[in-house]
């Protein structure tokens, strides 16, 4: 067991932020959340990470179709050549495009969903490979309906949407869901939501699927 300590930001769970807070993760589901001085004193055996800012629910990226099927994202070592941005357009169609570089691009463009505390992706994946890529790094998948406001993006808060609807969000708190959430490096105190806003997803330092650390910040 893992107790992630951090100020807690609870949207849709009718809570304000909790300073001092800890979430305690049980295998691949959440234990408990509260004030840490609690949630430790019920489980003092815990292994205890300690993270600056706020932990969140983790957060859908409206883009998955755009992102990974339709943008291809360069290994480093071809940086030199195709820089580290992700191609698309007539950069992407210059390339040769096969099943397996589409897989391969996929787990580098979902590792840079990760950084930015995304635990989701919205759309259709119609490409194996790619679907597959998805699948295998525990990111969930949800329905769109709509076509995502403004250009595709790795970051969910810049997509044109208030903050609030860019977590996947667990009801009445995250105890008893599995653990997917993500911590951020903005103050708790004031407005979290519109410091998390002004910086942006980039601001994450770490984000937990199913239990597991997939992403820390260096």
């Amino acid at each position: 067991m893992t107790i992630h300590r951090a100020d807690l930001l609870l949207p849709g769970a009718g809570r304000a932020p909790v300073p001092g807070g800890a979430v305690l993760v049980d295998g691949q589901s959440i234990g408990a959340v509260g004030p840490y001085e609690e949630v430790a004193a019920a489980r003092p055996a815990a292994r205890v990470r300690r993270w600056p800012g706020v932990l969140t629910p983790g957060l859908c990226n409206p883009y998955g179709p755009e992102l990974l099927e339709r943008a291809y994202h360069p290994d480093p070592r071809e940086a030199e050549e195709l820089g580290t941005e992700p191609l698309t357009g007539a950069a992407l169609a210059a390339l040769e495009m096969t099943e397996s570089r589409w897989g391969a691009s996929a787990r580098r463009g979902v590792r840079r969903m990760l950084a930015h505390g995304t635990v989701a992706v919205a759309g259709t994946l119609w490409r194996e490979t790619v679907a597959d890529a998805v699948a295998r790094s525990g990111l969930g998948s949800e329905e769109r309906f709509d076509d995502p406001p403004g250009p595709p993006t790795l970051d969910p808060l810049a997509a044109g949407r208030p903050v609030e609807e860019a977590f996947v969000l667990p009801p009445l708190g995250f105890e008893g869901r599995q653990a997917d959430f993500a911590v951020f490096d903005v103050p708790a105190d004031g407005d979290p939501y519109a410091a998390l806003g002004r910086a942006g997803a980039a601001s994450c330092v770490a984000t937990v699927l199913d239990g597991r650390l997939v992403h820390r910040r260096a």
